[in-house]
C-alpha cells in the first residue's frame, strides 16, 4: 500500500510541475484593456533561469559598473559625459536587476 500512494504521490507532483510552464504562459491585461499596459507572463522556466542566474549577475554588473563608474568619474566629467557613463555603467544594469519583472525579457519601466 506505500508503493501505491508514493507513486500517487509522485506522480501529481509531476503533473503538477509540468503544468506550470502551460499556467503562466496566460497574457493578463489590466482592468482597461489597454494593451499598452499588458502584463508579459513568462514560462516557469524562464523564471527560475532568471532567478538563480541572471539576477546574481546583473546585480555583479551593477556593482561593478558602480565601481568602474567611480573610477571613471575624474575622466568622464573633463569630458562632459558623467550623465551617460552613469546611465550605462550603473541605471542600466540596476534596472534590469531590480525593476523588471521575474522572467520577463524588458523591464517594463519607462522614463521619458
Amino acid at each position: 500500500m506505500k508503493a501505491f500512494r508514493s507513486t500517487a504521490a509522485v506522480l501529481a507532483l509531476t503533473s503538477g510541475l509540468l503544468a506550470l510552464p502551460i499556467q503562466a504562459e496566460v497574457v493578463q491585461q489590466n482592468a482597461s484593456g489597454d494593451p499598452l499596459y499588458t502584463v508579459e507572463a513568462p514560462k516557469g522556466y524562464a523564471m527560475l533561469g532568471d532567478l538563480v542566474f541572471a539576477r546574481p549577475l546583473l546585480i555583479t554588473a551593477t556593482a561593478i559598473g558602480t565601481v568602474g563608474f567611480i573610477v571613471s568619474l575624474p575622466f568622464t566629467a573633463l569630458g562632459g559625459n558623467v550623465g551617460e557613463a552613469a546611465q550605462a555603467m550603473v541605471v542600466e544594469p540596476g534596472r534590469e536587476a531590480f525593476v523588471r519583472c521575474l522572467g520577463c525579457t524588458s523591464s517594463g519601466y519607462k522614463q521619458d
